[in-house]
């Protein structure tokens, strides 16, 4: 609970920061604000332990053996180490203990004076316990540094960075720090030369290390030095970018990554819709649990939390595009490093270990460099794709069931005269999938125009005219809610809240519970 309590009472000041940037001065090279933090809480430590030896340097422990003399001041650790100082002293009177001494003492504070044996000659549990008691005395830490950075880690490194961003002396690369008067100065020949080495290997990705071997070096300078100020310059020349995970720099150049990395296929951007998630029954509340669409409110669960693998599967928007939802449980496998909006990832095939560029573009919720797989396995809208980390850092497998294609009957998009519309067909599938997304579709490009016409009108609208198409061969013209979140997605990128809020306040649909809907009067 000491740990705790110190933790929690954490703050940084204008001098701890000056003794940061003096530290940095003296050893001269980057450290990081985990070893910055570690440094601090030490030095604060050992100040604390000053501070409070000279607070009672000249005091001693209450243990009734001992003599004492008036006006001398105790620590009494029975009462939380209060001190007292003695205003009297006389005999004690009791034929059981002998001969012994009684002192009158006042406390610190408000507390009334109160009496104590001394200079007892028998036994007594206090003076067994006073040994214990010197060792357990508040001037001696019995935690350290690292306990307290394994207790509140979070809270004291992200308290330190914010303080140390205040001063312009301090740079900032990548969770380090260092003086800007010691940086060490890489001149455009050294970024030009940057640019070739990466520019060889087809734009990146390769570490600092690597970058910095290729071009020779930057002269004498400790190598942790080098390090940091080719990151820092790199990272202000707009020629290049970081792109590895939080536990790794990776540079690539910008000018050849794919411009789905830094901007969103058009299909897989979504316009908010307000709506009310609490007023969804429990029911859809749960079907949207279950759907894990990114764009849905739960996105803000715990995705720190390490699972072994994870299974989505493919609406029509990411099977067009060639992505993957960054979703809830997405983010607990792929790394999503908030210093960069781009990470470089290898994706490695389950099926045949073949490899590929993967591009996590986090805060637009998608993983992009799927569509070569996608095509390979000639997998359907509505298929199951397992996805996991290997065993290699930096590697992500993705995979699906696969069986000998068989064919089965395929609900394929079929535009008429700009409208949606579905026909029943047969089609070799040999890959597991939820039957209820199920789809396909022949011509993309007449299926992209109804994307185009329709991705900005209203969601009532849309619902009703796709769920009146949907309806035209189901049984009793009622279909499932994971069915019209599928099909409603090639007319307008939507997670399932908004779907059903807004059919749930038109008077044109009839909810038949167990997430089915109708139209009223069908």
């Amino acid at each position: 609970m000491m740990v705790y309590h110190w933790a929690q009472n954490f703050t940084v000041t204008h001098d701890d920061v000056d003794f940061l940037v003096g530290l940095l001065l003296e050893r001269e090279i980057p450290l990081s604000t985990d070893a910055l933090a570690e440094a601090l809480i030490e030095r604060k430590l050992a100040d604390e332990a000053t501070a409070i030896q000279e607070r009672f340097k000249n005091v001693r422990l209450y243990n009734p053996s001992h003599a004492y003399t008036l006006d001398e001041q105790i620590v009494f650790p029975a009462f939380g180490y209060a001190s007292g100082t003695i205003t009297l002293l006389r005999d004690g009177d009791n034929p059981d203990y002998g001969p012994f001494k009684v002192m009158r003492v006042r406390f610190d504070g408000t507390e009334p004076e109160r009496e104590f044996a001394a200079e007892l000659s028998i036994p007594h549990r206090l003076a067994d316990s006073a040994d214990d008691a010197a060792a357990a005395a508040p001037w001696h830490n019995t935690f350290t540094a690292a306990d307290i950075l394994a207790h509140a880690r979070v809270d004291v490194v992200k308290k330190l960075s914010e303080a140390l961003r205040t001063h312009d002396e301090l740079v900032s690369v990548a969770g380090t720090w260092f003086p800007r008067s010691l940086m060490i100065d890489v001149n455009v020949g050294y970024l030009n030369l940057a640019e070739a080495v990466l520019d060889m290997i087809g734009g990146g990705p390769l570490t600092s290390a690597e970058i910095l071997d290729q071009i020779g070096g930057l002269g004498s300078a400790d190598v942790s030095l080098q390090l940091f100020c080719l990151n820092h310059a790199l990272n202000e020349d707009a020629r290049f970018d970081e792109v590895g995970p939080v536990d790794q720099i990776l540079w690539y150049l910008r000018r050849e990554e794919p411009p789905e990395a830094h901007t969103p296929p058009p299909m897989l951007v979504y316009t908010p819709v307000d709506y009310d998630p609490d007023a969804l029954p429990p029911e859809m509340q749960a079907l949207e649990i279950e759907i894990d669409d990114e764009w849905s409110d739960f996105l803000e669960d715990d995705a720190e939390t390490d699972v072994g693998e994870v299974q989505i599967t493919l609406n029509y928007p990411h099977r067009r595009m060639g992505t993957l939802p960054l979703n809830a449980k997405m983010r607990r496998i792929f790394p999503t490093a908030r210093r960069t909006p781009r990470i470089f990832v290898r994706l490695i095939d389950g099926q045949d270990q073949a490899e590929y560029v993967g591009w996590v573009v986090r805060e637009q919720r998608y993983v992009f460099g799927l569509g070569e797989w996608f095509r390979k396995h000639k997998l359907p809208v509505g298929a199951q794709v397992t996805i996991r980390r290997a065993e290699e850092p930096g590697k992500i497998i993705i995979d699906f069931q696969a069986y000998k294609p068989r064919t089965e009957w395929l609900r394929i998009i079929t535009p008429k005269e700009g409208h949606i519309a579905f026909e029943d067909q047969k089609r070799a599938i040999g890959a597991h999938y939820d039957e209820l997304m199920l789809l396909g579709a022949d011509d993309l490009a007449a299926v992209d125009a109804l994307f185009t016409q329709n991705s900005k009108k209203a969601v009532a609208a849309l619902a009703k005219t796709t769920l009146a198409e949907l309806s035209r061969a189901a049984p009793q013209s009622a279909i499932h809610g994971k069915t019209l979140y599928s099909a409603l997605n090639v007319l307008r990128r939507l997670p399932p809240g908004p779907i059903f809020d807004a059919m749930i306040g038109s008077p044109d649909f009839e909810y038949m519970g167990n997430n089915y809907w109708k139209l009223s009067g069908v």
